[in-house]
């Protein structure tokens, strides 16, 4: 199984409704490579069933979308998370109550 496979497995787990971070992914694969994590998403072909977009910064800033940082990538990551009833004040999630 490639690095890529074992970050879309991992985040199959994190349920509607809730987010998770790169570093968090990383650290569930046993290792620092938070960045590798993003790579890996910005490529996912398996979107929306490996779903990226609940994967944000550590700071709880929602961050990219499909290799982007700002524009309708991101403006669709977040109509995604309140779709799921994600709340976002100021660009921000509490990881407190969403986070896994």
């Amino acid at each position: 199984m490639t690095f890529a496979e074992k970050v879309y497995e991992q985040l199959r787990q994190v349920p509607r409704g809730k987010v998770t971070t790169y570093k968090n992914l990383a650290a569930a694969l046993g290792t620092k490579a938070y960045r590798a994590v993003g790579s890996a998403l910005k490529n996912n072909p398996y979107a929306p069933e490996v779903p990226c977009h609940r994967v944000i910064k550590s700071n709880g800033k929602v961050g990219g979308f499909m290799g982007k940082m700002t524009g309708e990538e991101v403006a669709k990551k977040i109509v995604m998370l309140r779709n799921e009833g994600v709340e976002i004040v100021g660009w921000k999630i509490d990881l407190e109550k969403f986070g896994v």
